[in-house]
């Protein structure tokens, strides 16, 4: 198996039956009948087809329907409710209420759960940013936010990103709160102190954007976990975010060429929040594209030895991160605004089938 050393990881998350068995058919045939995408994952050797989900669209029945069906999604991770700003709005005063709208229908549906995220330079609360605090007392206040949240998500979480996106694009260390007052070593630190609470069976992951390709930031990466690796310093996986857009995404032996970065290392790998954005207007011609571009992402990781499991940055288009972000960029996820599955969604499906 491709996973046997992950046995023990694994037992820390509640069983999951067989999957049940579908009617087979030509390509495309009762498409909704099909086994879903988590399905196919695990039958072509990953550990899960997972998704993020929001706390903004918990009111939608149908999305959480789908959110929830672990058939699609064996996986979620909350994508905003267990960072800083949420989880300790007031110094030492800690709220789960977001978190736990998301993680406990999880666990009630039998799908594992990605954390995201103890450390990162963004979405902090005013208290932390509004002061200059000493190298020792900002040390002190980063273990005991881990100590408390890790401790509250204890044998929850398959994994957790530890660190999110402490790297520049040219492989400098990013202008932040923590690099300024304690150095490069707080990303040292938050995996310490990650290791030192949560639960041993807890895989621990480093997380960024831009590393899906061999470049200067991946190999500045790749140079920071070969030297957590050779020290002991507690470091599990990496995630690669795959954010992408049409025209100008990484090829399938991009990707694969930056997983190998890490994974011959001994590290796991996950592609973490795959999403891949279109220059609107939308066409059929830039959904084709897009299918493409998904369907050979999936592949890579599947490809990949020790690449875990592949999450979908949300799965449906009007609550997606993109417009916001890129003005003027859509349709990125794999179901539309009428909660239709997309083309993106079948070519992922043909992939996995035919593996």
């Amino acid at each position: 198996m491709k996973f046997a050393s992950l046995s023990v990881a694994l037992t820390a998350l509640p069983l999951i039956s067989a999957s049940p068995t579908y009617p087979q058919g030509g390509q495309h045939a009762q498409r909704n009948k099909y086994p879903g995408l988590d399905v196919l994952a695990k039958r072509a050797g990953l550990l899960y087809f997972g998704t993020a989900i929001d706390n903004v669209v918990l009111n939608n029945t149908a999305y959480v329907a789908i959110a929830h069906n672990r058939s699609e999604f064996g996986q979620v991770t909350p994508s905003n409710g267990q960072k800083w700003m949420y989880t300790e709005p007031q110094r030492n005063v800690f709220n789960y209420t977001m978190a736990d709208e998301i993680v406990k229908p999880a666990i009630k549906a039998l799908q594992m759960r990605r954390c995201h995220t103890f450390l990162w330079h963004n979405q902090l609360p005013d208290w932390l940013t509004a002061k200059n605090y000493t190298k020792p007392e900002l040390i002190s206040i980063l273990e005991n936010h881990i100590k408390h949240e890790a401790r509250y998500f204890y044998d929850t979480c398959y994994a957790w990103d530890v660190v999110n996106e402490a790297f520049n694009d040219d492989g400098t260390l990013r202008e932040s709160l923590w690099l300024t007052t304690i150095g490069p070593s707080y990303i040292e630190l938050a995996f310490k102190f990650a290791r030192k609470y949560v639960s041993p069976r807890t895989r621990l992951y480093y997380n960024d954007y831009g590393i899906e390709r061999v470049n200067n930031k991946s190999l500045a990466l790749q140079k920071l976990v070969k030297d957590y690796v050779k020290r002991d310093v507690p470091i599990d996986g990496v995630g690669l975010q795959a954010h992408f857009t049409i025209g100008r995404a990484p090829s399938y032996n991009d990707t694969r060429g930056a997983l190998n970065l890490f994974t011959k290392l001994g590290l796991e790998t996950a592609l973490t929040e795959l999403d891949v954005r279109v220059d609107l207007p939308d066409s059929e011609a830039k959904q084709a594209t897009q299918a493409a571009v998904y369907a050979a992402s999936v592949k890579a990781c599947v490809d990949e030895k020790s690449c875990v499991g592949v999450t979908v940055w949300d799965f449906w288009d009007p609550v997606s991160w993109v417009p916001s972000t890129f003005p003027g960029y859509g349709n990125a996820c794999l179901w539309d605004e009428k909660l239709q599955r997309k083309p993106a969604y079948y070519a992922i499906s043909d992939m996995l089938r035919d593996e």
